[in-house]
């Protein structure tokens, strides 16, 4: 993850009520659900305690997720008239001759929005700076082409055709 994420004081506020949730209220439930599972007995055949230690590790990753990104957040909004790509920007492109576009960012920044499905159902594209594609366009200006190896060795060009930003 790089340094910082920009994330919009809407943004910020959604992860950070998300994060007190999960702190002072899933946290507790699931280890009240842990020892209750405890006091059954026998733990190796106990489905009900194996649940509940996954849900207890994807809660635990969760809160550490959010607190790293909170940590790490710059709280503003991307401005594009530089013609600059960066975070929280949708960036125009011809990748590999064919005209797309995509949010520059953290799919984050868009759940509990009415984005969240738009990005699960393959209508909006979000790749974060720290992807391939995120680590050769962010800082190239518009008219820009980049050339990369994406991870299955496959040659992608990228021109930069447009930028703006993103309303929410």
């Amino acid at each position: 993850m790089s340094d910082s994420m920009l994330l919009t004081q809407a943004a910020y506020d959604r992860l950070k009520a998300e994060l007190t949730d999960l702190i002072l209220v899933q946290r507790h439930e699931i280890a009240k659900k842990i020892q209750e599972a405890r006091e059954e007995g026998d733990l190796k055949e106990n489905g009900g305690y194996h649940a509940a230690k996954d849900e207890q590790g994807k809660i635990e990753a969760r809160i550490f997720r959010l607190e790293e990104m909170l940590a790490n957040a710059e709280i503003g909004e991307a401005d594009a008239t530089d013609g600059v790509v960066k975070q929280g920007l949708m960036v125009a492109c011809k990748l590999n001759g064919k005209d797309t576009s995509f949010y520059l960012g953290s799919h984050e920044v868009f759940e509990g929005t009415e984005f969240e499905e738009q990005i699960e159902d393959g209508d909006l594209d979000v790749y974060s700076s720290d992807s391939p594609i995120g680590k050769e366009v962010i800082g190239k200006k518009v008219g820009d082409t980049v050339s990369f190896n994406a991870p299955n060795g496959k040659l992608i060009t990228v021109e930069i055709t447009g930028i703006s930003n993103f309303e929410f």
